[in-house]
């Protein structure tokens, strides 16, 4: 299957891969819930039911009748500085235990990265489990953000708010408050239209908002009361909102259960709550996958951002060429009078401080590219990743910051 293809592909041991048919619903969905989740069969349906994503967003291996394998690729996009990228995000992957080491998630992946690639996405973006997705292609590149346990409530008075369920009308409104609060990141990732709709009516998460005089302050999102809640994606208008929403929140869960936070640092929630967290709890390395499919493509659509890092910095390379090497491969970008010139793509340069260059290890350059660290703070962890012209490439490369909305929570 290529190119995003529906034509069926014969594998071994008589199995067949093909794009997803409404016939193959109720296997599927229990081969989800089997492998996953309960809920997973309904967000799958969700996903195949909409017309935005469809049948054509989900294929299965086969064998006979029997569905034993299963992928789901969303359309996502990655905003960074003012330049989007069509981004796809694969989900739902399962495959029936007894199938398991045949290759069949392979099989899968690669029709999903043909499919995302003839949809026009130039990253992929995914929470995997540790380690397996690498094997793909994917690297680590995005830090998730940290989970702190509330210790303290906002004071009772004063709150003027009303906490309810979400509905589809306040999409709008929600989504409002979303990109407001992403405003201050570097690197976004805002939830689609589709996946709005369908966070309204899955049932792994709910959507809150508090709504005063009619009109939506804050919104959240939250696990269903159990042992412990997590509230996530939290947004607000203003401090005051986000204490009345950290307190209807609280509410919410039930007797002695403990409440989580995601903490978005530098956003309204991020600083109204500062003092009714716990700071300290020890943070493990948790990253987003990401996967660039074509490096030379990539930086092409980059090449506004690196203009406008380097106009902003002073830097005049008027008639010299920025050189990126992976090392198996480089990239030159020209510099021109009024811009940057297309990417031209070349052979190994295994010493790009020769020639002015900067050298990175392909499996690094998503976390150059979309990462906390930049070049600089890479160059001090990473052997294999450096720069002859440092003021140039701090310039082109800083450390970025992130906020990615996902269709599930990272945790």
């Amino acid at each position: 299957m290529t190119s995003g293809s529906s034509v069926p592909v014969s594998l071994a041991d008589g199995l067949t891969l093909r794009e997803a048919k409404p016939a193959d619903l109720d296997q599927i969905g229990a081969l989800l819930s089997e492998r996953g989740e309960p809920d997973d069969a309904i967000d799958h349906r969700l996903v195949v039911t909409d017309p935005d994503a469809g049948w054509s967003a989900c294929a299965v291996v086969v064998d006979g009748d029997r569905v034993v394998s299963t992928a789901t690729l969303l359309d996502e996009e990655v905003r960074i500085g003012g330049v989007r990228l069509p981004a796809g995000q694969v989900e739902l992957v399962a495959t029936a235990s007894e199938y398991e080491g045949r290759g069949l998630v392979r099989a899968l992946m690669h029709w999903a990265h043909e499919r995302s690639a003839a949809r026009g996405h130039v990253v992929q973006a995914m929470i995997g489990i540790p380690y397996f997705y690498r094997l793909f292609g994917y690297e680590y590149a995005i830090d998730i953000p940290q989970v702190l346990n509330v210790n303290a409530l906002p004071p009772g008075e004063g709150r003027t708010g009303t906490l309810r369920a979400a509905r589809p009308s306040d999409i709008p409104g929600m989504a409002a408050l979303q990109a407001s609060a992403q405003s201050g990141f570097d690197v976004t990732m805002p939830h689609s239209a589709a996946c709005w709709r369908w966070l309204l009516e899955h049932e792994s998460s709910n959507l809150w908002v508090l709504e005063h005089a009619d009109t939506i302050i804050a919104t959240a999102r939250t696990t269903p009361p159990g042992e412990e809640m997590l509230l996530a994606e939290a947004a607000a208008r203003d401090e005051a909102a986000a204490r009345d929403l950290l307190s209807g929140v609280a509410a919410l869960a039930s007797g002695d259960e403990p409440l989580r936070i995601v903490h978005r640092a530098g956003t309204v929630t991020g600083k109204a709550w500062q003092e009714f967290v716990d700071h300290e709890a020890q943070r493990n390395a948790e990253q987003y996958y990401i996967r660039i499919p074509d490096v030379a493509a990539l930086l092409d659509r980059l090449r506004p951002l690196f203009w406008q890092r380097l106009t902003a910095a002073g830097i005049d390379r008027t008639g010299r060429d920025i050189i990126l090497s992976t090392f198996g491969a480089h990239h030159r970008i020209p510099v021109l009078a009024d811009g940057l010139g297309e990417v031209v793509t070349g052979g190994p340069i295994q010493s790009p401080g020769a020639v002015e260059g900067a050298g990175v290890a392909p499996d690094h350059l998503a976390a150059l590219l979309f990462g906390p660290h930049g070049i600089e703070g890479l160059t001090r962890i990473r052997p294999d990743v450096y720069s002859a012209d440092e003021e140039l490439f701090r310039a082109l490369f800083p450390p970025l910051t992130a906020d990615v909305l996902s269709y599930y929570l990272p945790y």
